[in-house]
């Protein structure tokens, strides 16, 4: 049987359902020449049961990799994935995706378009979980207008010689945090080009979470300063003259100082130092008093969270040698 023209590489872990639906919608896909490689260390039954049974392994499009629970990092479960892919086109999304039914078909005129090319396709909230992000206070979801520096791999394609001449993903790298965006940057300082396609579209879904799950989940930033000690250039995308990784974090100081205020029994000139972060991390639920009241009410957990995610980046400045916070 002759390759396919192209493969599609999902990283997965404990995910089964959402796992299901990318599989569903791959399925949907209006174009034939293609195959899907999962990589995955799922703990439970599930993952492996629906990767063994679904239609698209019935048909031989689907292939899978298996490593022990716990054991792979998401870079080292792509590069499996593209290393055993066996077309020489490799397109990158996640298992929380939901790509439309010409996704497949934009893939591959884009790499017609833009051969030789890095792509990078658009990502939009899933429009069936949108009421999710707008109502869930610690939802989250992820778009992108490409190209965006990032290159993030939620939808992504890549040229396998591009894959092989900058040897894949830095395996050095545990968490989901910016390994995508150091291959990008390695492969366009060896010559390859990099591109956005907004045709080629996909869907990310909305993850809620508790307080303290968000918490944890920001944790991973930590890994992000290995990025611009890397790739200084990144800094010029970055806020506060390259130092701050967002722009909210610009402003955690005002915040810092505010707390010790109002700590030190003097609320109101807290408050009043505070107001930069709180102004800028202040939720939006529309002009009712209702909605005011509730974005009000939310930024304490906001404060709490964008802590934890400057102490994060802090420890891992500290740690690659690079300032970022």
């Amino acid at each position: 049987m002759s390759p396919p023209s192209l493969s599609i590489v999902v990283p997965s872990h404990d995910r089964p359902l959402r796992l299901r639906w990318l599989l569903n919608a791959l399925e949907e896909q209006d174009a034939e020449d293609w195959e899907v490689v999962v990589a995955h260390d799922a703990a439970g039954p599930e993952t492996e049961r629906l990767l063994r049974q679904h239609p698209l392994a019935r048909d031989g499009r689907l292939r899978h990799l298996d490593f022990p629970p716990g054991s792979a990092g998401p870079a080292e479960k792509r590069n499996a994935g593209w290393r055993a892919a066996r077309a020489p086109l490799i397109a990158f999304t996640d298992d929380d995706c939901r790509p439309p039914s010409g996704w497949v078909t934009s893939v591959l005129a884009a790499a017609a378009a833009h051969p030789g090319s890095i792509v990078q396709g658009r990502t939009t909230v899933d429009p069936d979980e949108l009421v999710v992000l707008q109502h869930a206070p610690f939802a989250r979801s992820q778009e992108v207008e490409p190209p965006v520096p990032w290159a993030q791999t939620c939808n992504i394609l890549y040229p396998r010689e591009v894959l092989e001449a900058a040897r894949g993903f830095d395996e050095s790298l545990p968490l989901a945090a910016g390994e995508d965006t150091d291959l990008a940057l390695r492969a366009r300082k060896a010559g390859a080009t990099y591109v956005g396609e907004p045709r080629m579209l996909t869907h990310h879904a909305v993850e809620d979470a508790t307080l303290r799950a968000r918490m944890r989940e920001v944790w991973r930033w930590q890994h992000l300063p290995f990025v611009t000690r890397r790739h200084p250039e990144v800094r010029e995308h970055l806020a506060g003259g390259g130092y701050f990784w967002k722009p909210a974090h610009a402003r955690v100081p005002f915040l810092l100082a505010g707390l010790a205020l109002a700590c030190s029994r003097r609320p109101l000139r807290g408050a009043l130092i505070a107001a930069p972060w709180a102004l800028a991390s202040l939720p939006s639920y529309g002009s009712s008093p209702r909605g005011r009241l509730r974005a009000v009410s939310e930024l304490p957990a906001h404060a709490v969270i964008d802590l934890v995610e400057v102490a994060a980046l802090a420890r891992g400045s500290v740690r690659h040698r690079s300032l970022l916070l």
